[in-house]
């Protein structure tokens, strides 16, 4: 989840309910894609293999579930659901097969969010028995408790059940939100404890589960899973699945819709609405040459296929790290490939997130901190070092602001979330503050040394989930112990434990942005003109330094200047159509406001619109125009988004 989300622009690092990250490219034949499942389902075999030889620690107090790890460990659901898009409900039941990890354990005990139980059973030798269950009331944060009562043998549970409407890790889209107007399309978001509230399961990171599901959809839609996808699978309305790695169940993933395949490679394509798929083919056609640079730095890749699944524009994310199946933001299909780091992210997570997670929410920089670094590293072995400085330095600009306005404790790498929803602790910390840590360790150890280093430690960790402590005590006998005096402990405990950013953490500075900078002054103090600023051959990061960096104080004429010479208005290129309108609102530009309307009504990605409206609440006009606006685009916003806005325009 995460996404993970990256590179939040300046603007944005004012807003604390939107600094969750994002998370934030050839053909092959039908014969192709066949041999290439064959490999795929042997892969499969071999990482069955691998994840039944290791045995998973869940012996962790994870205080965002109720489930009782230390008892009971969960090993593998079963799902059987019917995907109801007129009652917007998944419905039918899911088998829990688990471990039991102390003799005379009496209940499982489950988390549930918004879910209606209907029966519950466990398995005997005679078959399957209605037990008791007990649904406790709900909690804001945590949702409902569910125990339920077994026997002193069994290892396998049923449960049937409903999810209701309302369900936070669900949105149910009608025709007209969708890209092709004609069917409807539902899709899930799990992290970071919303699998809660589709699949009754000890909602935890520290749990690893392998699944099977079966879904029956209506017979002229698509369903597509984190699991093995079969890219030319029949469209007939009963679809099943297979995930044979032990996986997180906020990396349960499912999406059905008007989907369509495009093979960019022997193992990666993507899944999108007809109209969309070409030009997100084309968009993220190098998918392939990250998987192959990624496995030359960091050991292979373990998951099978890497496809892509472009969401309708509601997605209130930039990405999420789905294994196998990438959810992505249709926001990044920029024409030019400016954006597709959000696929590195998303990508980098098969190794970190995925591959080695986080056991708790508080070690949640475990995830992000190693997946941006690692993205950082793609984008730098296949675009280059210029693109790949300019990026960080984006980041770490962003980082800065950011922390001046974040609460001090969550400024903290393990931060304690003190009961809060994870999902209102998110912000740049984990990502950057992460990424410039391990930054850090590069620099002072040297590339070779802590690349080996980070070989062995997704390795060593291969689909097991870990606390900060245990990174803590592997980093010390692994890379401190080992290259004595280079770094202390201590230096350690202060980049992870102290709040704000430490005086070590690396500044990357862009020579292009330097220059950017000079002539934007230059300009601003009448010595030259637009004209002369040399931006025809700018990137986007180039364009997002530029006016991200213009003083907020500019006059009606200079913006109406820069409008002129450059379009901004008009731009369709979300990332910077998002930092022109903030500045536009901030100085009070309202030539926008038609665009803006356009823009926030269209999109649903959090990092792009809650920093928006939280600017344009700032003032009596703004206030008008915001909730005006989002009464209109409110349907078409994911429930998460709409939660976090709710609280920005008083809905």
């Amino acid at each position: 989840m995460k996404t993970s989300y990256k590179y939040l622009l300046l603007a944005a690092a004012f807003s604390l309910a939107a600094c969750q990250q994002e998370s934030d490219d050839s053909k092959v034949s039908k014969e192709g894609v066949k041999q290439e499942q064959t490999v795929d389902k042997g892969s499969d075999n071999n990482a069955k293999k691998e994840v039944d030889a290791k045995k998973v620690d869940t012996k962790r107090v994870d205080e965002h579930s109720y489930g009782n790890l230390d008892e009971v460990k969960l090993t593998h659901l079963d799902l059987e659901l019917n995907v109801n898009f007129e009652a917007k409900s998944l419905e039918g039941f899911v088998d829990i097969s688990f471990d039991r990890l102390k003799d005379g354990v009496s209940t499982l005990v489950l988390d549930t969010r918004d879910i209606d139980i209907q029966k519950a059973q466990y398995m005997t030798e005679a078959g399957w028995v209605d037990t008791e269950f007990d649904l406790a009331d709900k909690d804001p944060v945590l949702g409902s408790k569910l125990t339920v009562e077994l026997d002193d043998s069994t290892t396998k549970a049923r449960v049937y059940y409903r999810t209701q409407p309302q369900a936070s890790g669900l949105q149910w889209l009608t025709p007209e939100q969708t890209a092709g107007k004609k069917h409807p399309f539902v899709y899930s978001q799990a992290q970071a404890i919303h699998a809660r509230s589709f699949i009754p399961i000890q909602d935890s990171p520290a749990v690893r589960v392998t699944y099977n599901a079966n879904l029956k959809t209506p017979k002229d839609l698509l369903a597509v899973m984190s699991a093995f996808n079969e890219p030319d699978t029949e469209l007939d309305g009963d679809y099943h699945f297979e995930m044979p790695q032990a996986i997180p169940p906020y990396l349960i993933a499912l999406g059905v819709g008007n989907l369509e395949f495009k093979a960019m490679s022997d193992r990666t394509g993507v899944y999108a609405e007809p109209g969309l798929l070409d030009a997100s083919v084309a968009e993220f056609n190098d998918t392939e040459e990250m998987v192959r640079v990624t496995e030359e730095m960091f050991g292979p890749y373990r998951w099978g296929r890497y496809d892509l699944l472009i969401l309708p524009p509601s997605f209130p994310f930039g990405g999420m790290e789905n294994p196998r199946l990438s959810f992505i933001t249709p926001t990044v299909i920029a024409g030019d490939k400016s954006l597709v780091n959000l696929i590195a992210h998303e990508l980098a997570h098969s190794w970190s997130g995925n591959l080695v997670t986080n056991a708790t929410w508080r070690d949640f920089w475990l995830n992000e901190g190693f997946t941006s670094y690692v993205e950082n590293r793609i984008m730098e072995e296949l675009y280059g070092k210029k693109r790949a400085t300019m990026e960080r330095a984006l980041d770490v600009q962003g980082l800065r602001q950011e922390v001046e306005a974040l609460p001090k404790g969550d400024t903290v790498l393990n931060v304690n979330l003190d009961g809060r929803d994870p999902d209102d602790a998110f912000s740049g910390v984990p990502y950057t503050k992460g990424q410039m840590f391990l930054s850090y360790l590069e620099n002072k150890f040297g590339r070779e040394v802590f690349d080996e280093f980070l070989v062995e430690y997704f390795n060593n960790h291969a689909f097991q989930s870990l606390t900060t402590e245990e990174f803590k005590k592997y980093l010390n006998e692994n890379l401190l112990e080992k290259h004595p005096g280079v770094v202390s402990m201590d230096e350690i405990n202060v980049w992870i434990h102290e709040p704000m950013l430490p005086e070590m953490m690396p500044n990357p500075t862009s020579d292009a942005f330097t220059t950017i900078d000079s002539k934007t002054k230059a300009w601003l103090g009448g010595e030259t003109q637009l004209s002369e600023m040399g931006s025809a051959d700018w990137t986007v990061h180039e364009w997002l330094h530029f006016i991200n960096n213009l003083p907020e104080d500019l006059n009606l004429e200079q913006m109406k200047q820069l409008d002129q010479a450059f379009s901004l208005t008009d731009s369709t290129n979300n990332e910077i159509a998002h930092a022109w309108l903030m500045l536009a609102v901030k100085t009070n530009y309202d030539v926008v406001m038609p665009r803006l309307e356009t823009y926030l009504v269209s999109i649903g990605r959090r990092k792009l619109i809650v920093p928006l409206y939280r600017e344009l609440m700032a003032t009596d006009e703004g206030a008008k125009f915001a909730k005006r606006v989002y009464k209109i685009a409110r349907p078409g916003y994911h429930p998460l988004a709409q939660g976090t806005i709710d609280e920005i325009v008083g809905h």
